[in-house]
């Protein structure tokens, strides 16, 4: 590993997937790790709030682990040695080359033989490197056995702090246990590092608390690639983690930074979703400011939590955000709640 300057992305310009594929992948478990609640228990009850959905899921984590332990995993190649395995939870990115498999992200602990299959499938290179976008469990869960297989971990220090302890995260109505020693970090990254990787410049930078208070980005240059973690989900509404410092403005902060970091040419790696473009990072930011505005307006007027839902501030993006796990009605109160 050597630390580089910045150097300039190739000029390749990024096919996106149709709109038919992208909602395939969209609704499918390798999409989103929560889908195995939508197919079934929304599909007898109606659009719950996630409190709702984990109440009657009885075991909400327990559940998305067991799903992810029979899912097989995609794999998209990208550009320049960098892919995307969707399959475990969050979606990972994968570079390879001489200096061994960098993964950014490590989904979840029990899809291991799939992961590894499909990691062996990218080339006989050792794992040596993997960087926690976070520390939620559907992207950092299967940092003990990468570890086991050579990784170096590297993540935010509040990311570092939050898988050494106990954490509830009060909107799951969850309480995680401490990780595995393997599990946690060693490697601490601070507002902005550069890495040499396998012929790839890594910029990786701190967007400050926004879905959580230990968010990085990792752009690959040379590539242009972006990967966002989970201050990006495409055509869902996102989850933002109050309980361990998220908020809707720092939200809104990290979507303006992705989209000046990136170009049209750029290839988009969300926490969930498809594959994306600068285009949806646009939307993206732009649906999450129209609706902080419209809650933060109504909240002035002394709307009280039900007379904010209940007028519909979301309304004009719900075609297309609300119909997943993350309904208009909660997205509301978590604006709400940060306001």
């Amino acid at each position: 590993m050597t630390i580089f300057s910045r150097s300039s992305a190739v000029d390749k310009i990024h096919t996106p997937a149709t709109e038919a594929e992208q909602a395939k992948v969209l609704l499918s478990r390798r999409g989103f790790c929560l889908c195995c609640i939508a197919s079934g228990t929304f599909a007898a009850t109606g659009w719950l709030t996630p409190r709702e959905v984990f109440a009657k899921a009885q075991g909400i984590v327990d559940m998305i682990k067991s799903e992810a332990a029979k899912a097989s995993i995609d794999v998209t190649k990208l550009r320049n040695n960098v892919s995307v395995l969707m399959g475990s939870g969050g979606n990972i990115a994968v570079l390879n080359g001489p200096d061994g498999k960098v993964l950014i992200d490590a989904g979840i602990g029990v899809s291991k033989e799939h992961m590894i299959t499909a990691l062996d499938g990218l080339g006989k290179e050792p794992i040596t490197t993997l960087i926690n976008t976070h520390w939620h469990f559907d992207h950092a869960d299967g940092n003990d056995w990468l570890h086991s297989a050579g990784a170096t971990i590297y993540g935010h220090e509040n990311t570092r702090k939050h898988l050494s302890e106990a954490q509830r995260v009060d909107d799951w109505d969850y309480n995680f246990p401490a990780a595995p020693s393997g599990g946690i970090p060693t490697k601490i990254l601070g507002d902005a590092t550069e890495m040499k990787l396998n012929g790839e410049t890594l910029l990786i930078k701190y967007y400050g608390p926004s879905h959580t208070d230990g968010d990085l980005s990792i752009y690959f240059a040379e590539a242009d690639i972006l990967h966002t973690g989970d201050t990006f989900w495409n055509g869902i509404y996102p989850f933002i983690d109050y309980s361990t410092g998220g908020s809707i403005d720092g939200a809104i902060k990290a979507a303006k930074a992705n989209v000046e970091m990136t170009t049209d040419k750029s290839i988009v790696i969300p926490g969930h979703g498809p594959i994306g473009t600068q285009a949806d990072l646009v939307a993206f930011r732009d649906m999450l400011v129209t609706i902080r505005d419209n809650v933060a307006a109504l909240k002035a007027k002394g709307r009280s939590l039900d007379e904010t839902i209940a007028a519909k501030p979301t309304a004009a993006f719900d075609d297309k955000w609300g119909k997943f796990v993350i309904d208009p009605a909660f997205f509301t109160r978590l604006v709400y709640h940060g306001i």
